[in-house]
């Protein structure tokens, strides 16, 4: 890539939107899995009694079940994000690349 399609991209009004729209929804699903991580985390520190819970009749505690949210809302928000990223994302890049080359 040249200087002068480098400075062009960097220039884009259009990529300046793409970079604040995909560092904003990038910021907010890691804030959300952040929140939900320390929060699991703070229920182990002080809510023990609550974590043992037995759920279902079963043997299976409150806190398994509570340990395997937290794992697949981490699948869940890297669905969400590159399922974004695939759609929304690509055109923009499509489309700023075409607008710049």
């Amino acid at each position: 890539m040249t200087d002068d399609v480098h400075l062009r991209v960097l220039r884009s009004p259009q990529f300046q939107e793409l970079v604040r729209r995909r560092a904003g929804f990038a910021w907010t699903l890691s804030i959300i899995m952040l929140v939900i991580y320390f929060g699991f985390i703070a229920l182990v520190a002080f809510a023990k009694p609550l974590l043992a819970t037995k759920v279902g009749g079963g043997v299976t505690s409150l806190g398994i079940v509570l340990g395997l949210v937290v794992i697949v809302s981490a699948f869940l928000l890297t669905g969400i994000y590159v399922r974004r990223a695939n759609g929304e994302f690509d055109e923009m890049t499509d489309s700023l690349k075409k607008e710049v080359l």
